[in-house]
């Protein structure tokens, strides 16, 4: 008797202890993870909230959190201070951290072009390009943004220096609108679905558009690879499962994004994202959305692309030695079946 009473409590406490290690594992794979989105509802970080919608980080078993923040430089300092484990923002700042002593790598590239338009306003006609910007004040989403780069990028390419323009940062969507109508700003820089926005009253037209791969190496000498889920390394390094599962997610959303028409994708995302006007948002998203890469991977000739542009206007980076190879990693998306 008292023998099967001891066994009974030796299968008892086992399974207990079994049940236990089950529950601790289930709780360590279902950990929130955090991502911060440059402005979720822009069509250039579309595949966040399409990746949420299509439920393919439940299906890779991972409770993700997508956060909103308007300017890309302040997601990147809620990444650098802990808040998130991610960001789906601009491949630039993995280059201008690293001039900073911080390691932060793309690990999904989204696109191979920023999908940014350069609109000038209707009011002042007489800017018909860059060189033409002397003067006049640039409306950009954050100062130390992506934005604010591109823009100064364009108008030294322009023959313009360095005192010649004035960026102000004005955010986007309704924000920027503001600011172009009480003529804030003459000109900026945005996305869709601002820029069809604006077209449709007139209130701007398009000077430079970057929203093609084509047109960008026209604008920028080169492909641009922009929006990318980029984490710090040693986050990366401490979770590869956990890397390799939103890399799973996201290249398998690349990969609807490129096997469906607008029109569906467009039904898949928040009805408030078309602000009114869910036509308008499938026509620019079908017209735009050849910026997305395919697959997740790097384009070759994309971060040199990058670091020139930032050589040549970001203060960290200018003059500093950059190791590119460190700055993105196709180590998950080649992985993704």
């Amino acid at each position: 008797m008292r023998s099967s009473r001891s066994l009974f409590h030796t299968v008892a406490f086992s399974t207990l202890l079994a049940a236990a290690s089950f529950a601790t594992s289930a709780a360590h794979a279902a950990d929130k993870i955090t991502i911060m989105v440059g402005g979720y509802e822009k069509q250039i970080y579309l595949p966040a909230k399409l990746a949420e919608s299509l439920g393919y980080f439940k299906d890779e078993g991972l409770d993700v959190e997508l956060l909103n923040e308007a300017a890309g430089v302040d997601a990147e300092n809620q990444l650098l201070a802990g808040a998130v484990q991610g960001v789906v923002g601009f491949y630039d700042h993995c280059v201008d951290l690293q001039a900073k002593g911080k390691f932060v790598e793309s690990i999904v590239q989204f696109s191979q072009a920023p999908g940014e338009v350069e609109m000038v306003s209707s009011k002042h006609p007489d800017i018909k390009s860059p060189a033409d910007f002397k003067g006049n004040s640039l409306g950009v989403t954050g100062l130390g943004s992506s934005t604010n780069f591109l823009t100064l990028f364009m108008a030294s390419k322009a023959g313009l220096k360095s005192g010649d323009v004035v960026t102000i940062p004005v955010g986007a969507g309704g924000t920027f609108i503001a600011a172009m109508q009480q003529d804030q700003i003459q000109a900026g820089m945005t996305t869709e679905p601002t820029i069809s926005r604006m077209i449709k009253t007139g209130e701007a037209s398009v000077l430079v558009d970057m929203r093609t791969v084509e047109s960008t190496r026209q604008a920028l000498g080169g492909t641009y690879p922009a929006a990318s889920l980029y984490m710090e390394a040693s986050w990366v390094d401490a979770h590869k499962e956990e890397a390799q599962k939103l890399a799973n997610a996201f290249v398998k959303t690349l990969r609807y994004i490129n096997t469906h028409s607008a029109a569906e994708i467009a039904d898949k995302m928040p009805k408030d994202f078309y602000v009114g006007d869910k036509d308008g948002y499938i026509k620019a998203l079908d017209e735009g959305k050849g910026m997305f890469t395919p697959d997740g991977v790097m384009p070759e000739d994309g971060p040199k692309t990058v670091l020139a542009v930032l050589s040549e206007f970001s203060k960290n980076v200018k003059g500093k030695q950059i190791d590119l190879s460190k700055t993105y990693t196709t180590e998950f998306v080649k992985n993704v079946k």
